[in-house]
C-alpha cells in the first residue's frame, strides 16, 4: 500500500467512525409486544434505515408513556388508543403517524378459577385489576357497559402487568383485563369472559398506534419515514407467510429472545394481533378516521370520569404524510 493510498484509508477511516459517533441518540418507547417489530429491532434495521443510535426504552402502560412524551423524555413511541385519546385530549404534542397493531384476543378479561365468576355480570363485587387509562381499561369499561355494570360495583385496582401476574399468583385478585405475554400466564388458572374483538364489536375498539413529537418529525421527516417503512416490511415478514412462524423458527426464537416471552405461545399471540399493512392504513377506515376515533374514545372516557375534557378536534393529531412517504 502507497503512502497516499494509505492516508486515504486513514481518512476515509476517521470519517466513518466521526459519523457513526455523530449519530443521533434517539430513545424509542415501546411495549415490548411479541410482534414482527421485535426481528427488525434485533437486527438493528430501524437504526439502518433512519440514521439514529436508537435506544429502545420498555413501558409498561400507556400513562407512563404520555408523561415521557409530555415531559420531552421521548420523541416516539408505541401509545395504545385509550391512553392517545387521553394524552390529545391534554393537549401533549404528538401525532399519531401508524398503527402498530389492531388489538383482538391479545387482549383479554380473565377470570380466576375459584372466583365464582362465570359471566360479565358476576363481576359485582369482585376485585378486578387492570392498568388504568391503558387499551385493557378501556376495553374493560366497556365490557361493563356491554353488562349494564357500574364500574362502581367492583373493585378496580390499577396494576401494571407484572404486578397483575404476581396479585393473580397469590389470589389477591378475582380478575384482571390484560394484554400478553401475562394474558398467557393468568390463562392457565383463569377463564377468558371476553376479547378486545368483541368489545370492539359492543362499540369500543382498540389498537396500539405509533406517536411521534409533532416538532421532532417535521425536523426528522425523512427518517420518521423510513422508521415506519421498516416497521410496515417487518409486518409484512410476518404476514406473507403466517404459518411459517412456528415455535421453532428463527423470527418466533428472535421474539422470544427479545421480549421473554415463550416461544412456544408466541405463535398464538401474533394471531391475536391484526396487523395492517402501512398502504391500507393510509385509508379512510384507518387514519382518515382516527380523529374521530379519538374524539369518541374521548368522549366515553370523559363519561367514565378519566378526563375533564373533550377537544372539539382532534385531526391534527393525526399525520398521514408520515406514511404517505413511507409507501412511496
Amino acid at each position: 500500500m502507497t503512502r497516499t493510498t494509505t492516508r486515504v484509508a486513514l481518512a476515509l477511516t476517521t470519517f466513518l467512525t466521526a459519523g457513526s459517533a455523530l449519530a443521533e441518540t434517539v430513545t424509542i418507547g415501546h411495549f415490548g409486544n411479541p410482534t414482527p417489530m421485535q426481528v427488525a429491532l434485533a437486527e438493528g434495521r430501524f437504526d439502518e434505515a433512519t440514521g439514529w443510535d436508537i435506544e429502545w426504552r420498555k413501558f409498561g402502560s400507556g400513562s407512563e408513556v404520555i408523561a415521557a412524551m409530555a415531559s420531552g423524555d421521548i420523541k416516539l413511541a408505541e401509545l395504545g388508543s385509550s391512553p392517545l385519546a387521553i394524552a390529545t385530549s391534554q393537549g401533549v404534542e404528538l401525532e399519531m403517524f401508524m398503527l402498530a397493531q389492531v388489538l383482538g384476543s391479545a387482549e383479554s378479561l380473565i377470570a380466576r378459577d375459584g372466583a365464582e365468576i362465570e359471566t360479565l355480570e358476576d363481576l359485582a363485587g369482585k376485585r378486578v385489576a387492570v392498568p388504568v387509562g391503558s387499551t385493557a381499561h378501556f376495553s374493560l369499561m366497556g365490557a361493563l357497559d356491554h353488562a349494564g355494570i357500574d364500574a362502581s360495583d367492583l373493585t378496580l385496582l390499577n396494576m401494571p402487568p407484572d404486578q397483575i401476574a404476581a396479585a393473580w399468583e397469590q389470589g389477591a385478585i378475582d380478575a384482571a383485563f390484560i394484554w400478553q405475554p401475562v394474558q398467557n400466564q393468568i390463562l392457565e388458572t383463569g377463564t377468558r369472559l371476553a376479547t378486545s374483538a368483541e368489545t370492539a364489536e359492543w362499540g369500543f375498539p382498540t389498537f396500539d398506534a405509533w406517536v411521534v413529537n409533532a416538532e421532532f418529525a417535521a425536523e426528522n421527516a425523512e427518517a420518521v419515514a423510513a422508521f415506519a417503512k421498516t416497521m410496515d416490511e417487518a409486518n409484512a415478514a410476518y404476514l406473507a407467510d403466517p404459518a411459517a412462524w412456528t415455535a421453532e423458527s428463527a423470527p418466533v426464537q428472535t421474539i422470544a429472545a427479545e421480549t421473554g416471552a415463550d416461544a412456544a405461545q408466541i405463535p398464538t399471540i401474533l394471531e391475536g394481533f391484526t396487523f395492517v399493512p402501512l398502504s391500507e392504513q393510509l385509508g379512510e377506515t384507518w387514519l382518515g378516521s382516527a380523529h374521530e376515533t379519538m374524539r369518541d374514545t374521548a368522549a366515553f372516557l370523559k363519561d367514565a370520569g378519566r378526563i375533564d375534557q373533550v377537544a372539539e378536534d382532534y385531526s391534527g393529531f393525526v399525520n398521514t404524510e408520515i406514511g404517505t412517504a413511507a409507501t412511496q
